[in-house]
Formats: C-alpha cells, sequence, structure tokens
C-alpha cells in the first residue's frame, strides 16, 4: 500500500507556563509539495506511517471505553447535507487543495484549532494530503501529531560524546487522524474518519467539535439495560409513587457508578429475557464480574447455559460448567483434583 504525499505543511507546537499564564503558539515551518518531499528528510522519517495508520484495526464499536482507536462521523442535521458540517468543509478543502498556497491555509486552521483546545502538548503537527494510487483517484489526508521526546541525546564524537536534541520527535506513540475512513481496501466513506491517540487524554479529538464518534459496547449495553428497567418501573409502579420515585433515584445512582453491586430485583425469566434481547443484536457482549476477590470473565451468552448464579445460606455461589479445565501460568495442587459430585460441594457449602 504505497501513498504518494501531494502535499504536506510542517508546524511546531510550543505550550509553556500553567493556568492562566499558559503561552501557546505554533509556528510553520515548511509545506512541501509532491516533488519537495520526494528528497526532504521527512520522507525518510514517514515512510510507511500512513500505511500502518490506515492498516490500524478499529472496532465501529470498541470493547472499552478507552480505545485508542475509533471511527467519528461529521455531524449533520437531518435534511442537511456533509458541507453544512465545518469541520467536514475544512477537510474538503485541504483534501482537495490545487496548489500549495491553498493547502498550507487550510492547514493553518487545523492546528490553530488544536493549539485553541483545553488541554495540549508541545511537538510536531503536521497535515499531509496522500494519494493510493492502486484504488482511488482522489486524495486521503492525514493529521499527525509527534509529542516532543524529553532528555533525548546522539552520539557524535570521541571527544564530546553526545550532543542534546533539544526537540527530539518520534512516531512512537503517534497521534493520527485519517480522512477519509477506509473500512476495508479500495471502500471509503467521506462521512467518516479514524482517529487514534495512544494515551487516555482526548485532547487529540477535542479541536474537532462537530464530530462524533460511534459509541463503545459498554455503552451502548448500558443504555439498552437501562431502558430495559425504566419499561419496568413504568409498568409495575404508578406515576408519581413514592416507590417509583424512590427506584428511578436508585437507578440513576447505579448507571453511574463504575463499580456496582448485585441488585436483587428481577427473577432469573426476566433477566434471561432481558440478556436475550441484548445477545441477539450483540452476540459479542461480555460479561465481567467478581465473586469477592475472585473475577469472571466470559460472554454474556454463557449467563443461563453454562454459567449460573445462586445463594446458599444467604451466600452467593457461582456454578461454571464445562467440557474441560485447563490451568495457566502458576502451578498449584488444583490440578491434579478429581472433581466431586456437584450435590456433594453443595451441602459442604451448607454446612459451613
Amino acid at each position: 500500500m504505497d501513498f504518494d504525499i501531494q502535499f504536506l505543511s510542517f508546524y511546531v507546537v510550543q505550550v509553556e507556563g500553567q493556568g492562566e499564564n499558559i503561552d501557546r503558539r505554533f509556528k510553520h515551518f515548511q509545506t512541501l509539495d509532491k516533488e519537495t518531499y520526494e528528497d526532504n528528510p521527512l520522507k525518510d522519517f514517514l515512510d510507511g506511517e500512513l500505511t500502518k495508520i490506515t492498516k490500524r484495526k478499529v472496532d465501529r464499536h470498541s470493547k472499552s471505553e478507552g480505545a485508542p482507536t475509533k471511527i467519528g462521523r461529521f455531524v449533520v442535521e437531518p435534511g442537511h447535507e456533509l458541507d453544512s458540517n465545518p469541520n467536514y468543509n475544512l477537510f474538503h478543502k485541504a483534501r482537495f487543495a490545487d496548489d500549495s498556497g491553498t493547502f498550507e491555509e487550510a492547514s493553518h486552521q487545523f492546528v490553530q484549532s488544536y493549539v485553541d483546545t483545553s488541554a495540549i502538548r508541545g511537538g510536531v503537527f503536521i497535515v499531509a494530503s496522500a494519494k493510493l494510487q492502486k484504488f482511488f483517484d482522489d486524495p486521503f489526508l492525514f493529521l499527525l501529531k509527534c509529542d516532543f521526546e524529553p532528555k533525548v541525546a546522539r552520539i557524535t564524537d570521541e571527544s564530546s560524546l553526545i550532543h542534546h536534541v533539544e526537540m527530539a520527535i518520534t512516531t512512537k506513540n503517534m497521534k493520527s487522524i485519517q480522512y477519509p475512513f477506509m473500512p476495508e481496501e479500495g471502500m471509503m466513506d467521506s462521512a467518516e474518519l479514524k482517529i487514534h491517540q495512544a494515551s487516555h487524554a482526548r485532547y487529540f479529538e477535542d479541536f474537532l467539535k462537530w464530530v462524533e464518534y460511534e459509541k463503545s459496547m459498554p455503552e451502548i449495553i448500558k443504555t439498552q439495560v437501562v431502558g430495559m428497567v425504566k419499561n419496568h418501573i413504568e409498568e409495575s409502579y404508578a406515576e408519581g409513587s413514592d416507590e417509583r420515585v424512590q427506584f428511578e433515584e436508585e437507578i440513576e445512582t447505579w448507571a453511574i457508578k463504575p463499580k456496582r453491586e448485585l441488585q436483587e430485583r428481577f427473577e432469573h425469566e426476566q433477566i434471561m429475557e432481558a440478556t436475550a434481547q441484548i445477545t441477539e443484536h450483540t452476540p459479542e457482549a461480555e460479561l465481567k464480574l467478581k465473586l469477592d476477590h475472585v473475577s469472571i470473565k466470559a460472554m454474556l451468552s454463557d449467563f443461563g447455559e453454562t454459567l449460573h448464579l445462586a445463594k446458599v445460606n444467604d451466600r452467593y455461589v457461582l456454578v461454571i460448567e464445562g467440557d474441560s479445565v485447563s490451568f495457566e501460568q502458576g502451578f498449584s495442587p488444583l490440578e491434579f483434583l478429581k472433581p466431586g459430585e456437584l450435590k456433594d460441594v453443595l451441602g459442604r457449602i451448607e454446612d459451613k
């Protein structure tokens, strides 16, 4: 997958101070066209990076809220076209620039928007348009951000040994935006882009105010669960009743907690029905829970099939069934156990 650079603008962003005294500024170093890029050291620096960005896998609905790579879509009001979105217009202007002046003007707007965000870091900001001749006549647009590397030195000669480099950069942990998003080779969606930022900070996406990102799988399932519970409340309690008000308040509190305890409100059949509704549309939905200090990771579809939750003498019991048992890493005598009957195990639990 070979990209041909059409235009590239190179900026250095510097941030000094903190709080109200913070000083943010950027400097444009150079804008290259196709010919000047070929003989520039940046070619070696970025060689292979655009291909790596394009091939980087991304889930439309990530498995965690903090996934480093995700898909963004330009926000458009119903009945309006993409060109009603300011972010789309800027991407389109830079992507289809006919000369280096027009490209530099659009690139300047990108870096200015980035510098104006609430939390930024110094480094190098690169805007590049590049063609993938194998599949498309129209170019892609890439926004790249490389942070400064602290305490970098390079070896010089026998007398001085090393020379300190004040503004070293690397492609390691480089943040990037690819537009348009290419879901498969030979396909692109002009309404979507792909953003990658290795850190948990979201500051690299903050300067795109009119781009929204696909919800993560946990967010989607949370919305479905809250909706199911609210439907149950509406069907089971009179509007305005003390029980309904209390239940609604408890659900609001429950929904914002990162760690939650078993609520013990619905029967097994109700939970199975709700689980089936979720897994029908999201077969890969995960189930994670802890029984005291013991962590369990399974599929939501396992519940009621191979994973069961019960109570014995007011203590929780988790029963997991399967055809085999395997061990990894640490060794233990348990690996030589001859398992007894379940009724005997439950008897020992009841006798405790």
